[in-house]
């Protein structure tokens, strides 16, 4: 028999000793046993019979809690076993609040206390209304974006998409009365950092001893931050090594896309906002770190959350609109999909460590990666900070097929309905959708990349193919290719 959660040891009985039925009472319950020694060995406790008499009045007028006191026997020598239930409602010792961790007793003081209080009562942090915001000081860019995204989700109906941006918070379960809760401040402010200390992202790229090279902090409304950070890690801060399948160019990242998105958004949706402490990506030559201060639910441990588990998202309304805009799949799966998608690609798996300060998610390099890093190939794109975010051209003149005006007969279909789709300048978003396809993949590998690489289609930013603001648009040998094939159509 050891210590835990539900059972700590004293030898005798002090009124100090009040801190722990308190925090039995503010966690699972447990049993505090007067009368033995951090050894587990009874060493009897004097005046126990009134001890029995007392204190279950004294604990219940200090404490407002009702307990059991049993008194036992064992050797010869009694001792007193106090065993408090759980309570619903915070319990406060003297004006402080403490709460079982372990075998620990910790009182609860600022984030915590806070995070304890609103549990105790039913409440999220991001449920709860923030005073002096309006609907109208939201960005509207952000809520036009989100209406987007929930539109190719298909998760939010019609109807709602098409009403007001006020009905369409409430509709999102986004206002209490007359108020704004927090999560849509977070959501859809342009300036969240105004109310909320550590509603930002940092990204730092570092030398192994430590030392920090460059970094960039990410801030707007979440929407922005999720495809902010990912477009930094991918174009700034990871190194792609490079491959060839026929003529189209392969970049391979150490992680995987869908792993980095999965974990950037599992952050921003499960980050603990009432700690003033930012997400923090550190990216070195072998390895990604993510941290992220958040808090595991009541109960949970570092098996419960690798394990299959009942969704459990920390900040629900933020976690909702996400999941109607379809930026997450199906809730309690992210930390599964971040593994899943490591194992596919055949990246080694992330490595993950708890703290009371937060969530650490380590994503290590592959050596054969490193290998063709550290050897300095051509098949290396390397950014530095001078030219990031931008990332090397999608195609180097280097491998690039030369094509005259009168192209061969050999252009595939994709390529010439792109050519046939193709007016002024489109970008991609825009192309897919002429085209009406929506595998991102496929678009890029038979049509996007292929065109680019003959030299019938260029980039309007050839300097910046990753651009948000990129375009695409025929060039001269790709306008003789087209009336080529209209004449014979």
């Amino acid at each position: 028999m050891t210590e835990s959660h539900k059972l700590e040891w004293k030898e005798s009985w002090r009124d100090d000793h009040l801190r722990w039925v308190c925090g039995f009472a503010n966690a699972e319950g447990g049993t505090l046993v007067i009368g033995r020694n951090d050894k587990g060995e009874v060493v009897g406790v004097s005046g126990a019979k009134k001890l029995l008499e007392d204190l279950p009045n004294k604990i219940r007028d200090l404490l407002g809690v009702v307990v059991q006191v049993h008194l036992r026997r064992e050797g010869g020598k009694d001792y007193l076993a106090i065993v408090t239930p759980t309570y619903p409602n915070p319990i406060s010792y003297r004006g402080h609040y403490y709460q079982r961790s372990g075998s620990t007793l910790q009182e609860l003081k600022g984030a915590a206390l806070d995070r304890f209080m609103l549990r105790r009562y039913g409440r999220t942090w991001d449920g709860s209304p923030l005073p002096g915001v309006r609907a109208a000081d939201l960005s509207k860019e952000a809520i036009a974006r989100f209406r987007q995204l929930a539109a190719n989700s298909g998760r939010l109906d019609a109807t709602a998409l098409s009403e007001t941006n006020a009905r369409l918070l409430d509709r999102l379960k986004l206002t209490e009365g007359k108020y704004l809760k927090r999560a849509a401040v977070l959501l859809f402010h342009p300036d969240p950092l105004t109310f909320v200390t550590g509603a930002f992202v940092k990204i730092g790229f570092f030398r192994p001893d430590g030392d920090l090279v460059y970094h960039d902090e990410i801030n707007g409304a979440l929407f922005h931050q999720a495809q902010q950070t990912l477009d930094l890690l991918l174009s700034k801060y990871l190194k792609a090594a490079v491959d060839y399948e026929g003529i189209i160019r392969v970049e391979r990242f150490p992680v995987p896309r869908e792993a980095l998105r999965e974990a950037v958004l599992n952050a921003l949706v499960h980050c603990d906002y009432m700690v003033p402490a930012p997400i923090q990506i550190r990216v070195y030559d072998d390895q990604l770190i993510l941290w992220n201060p958040a808090a595991l639910p009541d109960g949970w441990t570092e098996k419960t959350l690798l394990s299959p588990h009942a969704s459990h998202p920390y900040n629900p309304d933020i976690a909702n609109a996400f999941f109607r805009a379809g930026e997450i799949e199906a809730w309690g799966r992210g930390i599964e999909r971040i593994f899943k998608a490591c194992r596919v690609a055949g990246t080694p798996e992330p490595r993950m460590r708890f703290h009371s300060g937060g969530v650490w998610m380590e994503f290590p390099f592959d050596e054969a990666y490193l290998r063709v890093i550290r050897g300095k190939t051509e098949q290396v794109t390397e950014v530095t900070p001078e030219v990031a975010p931008e990332v090397t051209p999608e195609v180097t003149p280097e491998v690039t097929p030369e094509v005259s005006n009168e192209v061969s007969n050999e252009v595939s279909n994709e390529v010439d309905s792109l050519l046939k789709t193709l007016r002024g300048d489109m970008t991609r978003a825009e192309l897919m959708s002429a085209l009406g396809l929506k595998d991102e993949k496929h678009f890029r590998k038979h049509y996007q990349q292929t065109a680019v690489a003959l030299r019938l289609v260029e980039m309007t930013l050839p300097d910046k193919p990753n651009s948000r603001l990129q375009k695409y648009r025929l060039t001269a040998t790709g306008r003789a290719r087209l009336q080529k094939i209209t004449r014979a159509g």
